[in-house]
């Protein structure tokens, strides 16, 4: 070889080997950092995960029970109402004339009722003279005195009398009801009148103001929504999958939307027993209790509920699992080289770690993290973490 040959190979020979170097250490070819733990044997905490919303536990929708038109509001969202307070005004239209029609028809009826009971004080005293009339009469026709055509008289009288005092009873009867009728009638008018004077059942807070005055509203339509701010609770809803023992009476942590840095506890107040079936999750009220600001009806919230733990069994942490062509499993470092071991796993817990069933053994080196993709024949360098 020529001096320039010998030149090219001292400088290419080394550039070579420093490649090589560089690829065997930190290249395609380097080794695949990994951090390892060992199959730990611990009691599991199970621990499930859901979304849901605050809302009021009861939500009175008040309005009126007959049509109209609205007057007058007097509260708007925010305030704090009494239990009677005047919310709004129903205009009453014809109501008070119908009440003082049925008024006029009530005096009128007992004005008939009076004349009603003179009537028949006259026919009880018609009939009391017709009685000692064909009595007297009757005496005389034993004596001979009177003819039987007279007697006959007599008896006609009487009967007339009774038929009289019948008549004068049922009118009178008959003036009672319509009375009763006219009276019943007014009273369901002042209470349709009353009706339309909307106000505060309960205590609470007005969430909503449906309506503005001059806007005509139906029967049973909402004017104004009141909540009671004391008793709020969550509708959270949990992937049933993952619901088993999900009971009332179990605490919670909620982690409000507005305030993640501050969770609330709580506890499950009940169980629905209808679940979603189109987004296959159970539905679950979970009751809590919040001091100084409220949160916002329909705010978003983060649910966790702790499960009972459960007997000592052994654990892997959760980053340890992967699916690889299909199957659930671990990489498992056994006499230097990687082995991917298929485990059957249970419950998990919010620590990150994970029950197995079957698949290890106490004290099994696996690997946790690596810094790509794992093979059977990957090369690997343990670590104590990965950047």
């Amino acid at each position: 070889m020529s001096r320039r040959g010998w030149t090219m190979a001292a400088v290419l020979v080394p550039l070579l080997l420093l490649f090589a170097w560089v690829a065997f250490r930190s290249g395609p070819l380097a080794p695949t950092n990994v951090t390892v733990a060992q199959v730990e044997t611990r009691r599991i905490a199970p621990a499930m995960f859901g979304i849901g919303t605050v809302e009021a536990r009861y939500t009175q929708k008040v309005g009126p029970t007959a049509a109209g038109r609205v007057t007058m509001v007097a509260v708007d969202v925010g305030d704090m109402v009494k239990a009677g307070q005047l919310l709004a005004q129903i205009d009453p239209i014809d109501r008070d004339q119908r009440i003082d029609a049925a008024a006029g028809g009530t005096a009128r009826s007992a004005a008939l009722e009076q004349a009603a009971a003179a009537l028949i004080a006259d026919a009880t005293a018609r009939v009391a003279l017709a009685k000692s009339q064909a009595e007297r009469t009757e005496q005389l026709k034993k004596s001979g005195w009177v003819t039987n055509a007279l007697v006959d008289q007599r008896r006609q009288e009487l009967a007339a009398a009774q038929a009289g005092l019948v008549a004068a009873q049922a009118n009178r009867g008959a003036a009672a009801m319509d009375s009763s009728r006219l009276g019943a009638e007014r009273a369901a008018l002042v209470e349709q009148r009353s009706n339309l004077r909307l106000v505060a059942p309960h205590a609470g807070l007005v969430v909503r103001r449906a309506v503005e005055p001059g806007t005509t509203v139906v029967a049973g339509q909402s004017v104004v929504e009141i909540i009671d701010p004391a008793q709020l609770w969550i509708n959270a809803r949990f992937d049933q999958t993952q619901s088993a023992g999900l009971a009332a009476g179990l605490p919670v942590r909620i982690a409000l939307r507005s305030r993640p840095d501050a969770p609330i506890s709580g506890t499950i107040e009940r169980v629905e027993p209808m679940a979603d079936a189109l987004t296959e999750e159970v539905l679950a009220k979970a009751r809590f209790t919040v001091t100084g600001t409220l949160p916002s009806i329909g705010e978003l919230a983060e649910v966790t509920v702790a499960l009972p733990a459960g007997a000592a069994t052994l654990a892997v942490p959760n980053a340890a699992v992967h699916r690889v062509d299909g199957a659930t499993g671990v990489w498992v470092i056994r006499d230097g080289d990687l082995d991917f071991v298929t485990v059957k796993l249970g419950v998990q817990d919010l620590g990150g770690w994970v029950q197995v069933l079957a698949g290890l053994a106490a004290g099994d080196r696996i690997v946790v993290h690596s810094a790509k993709a794992l093979k059977a024949s990957s090369r690997f360098s343990i670590v104590d973490a990965l950047p």
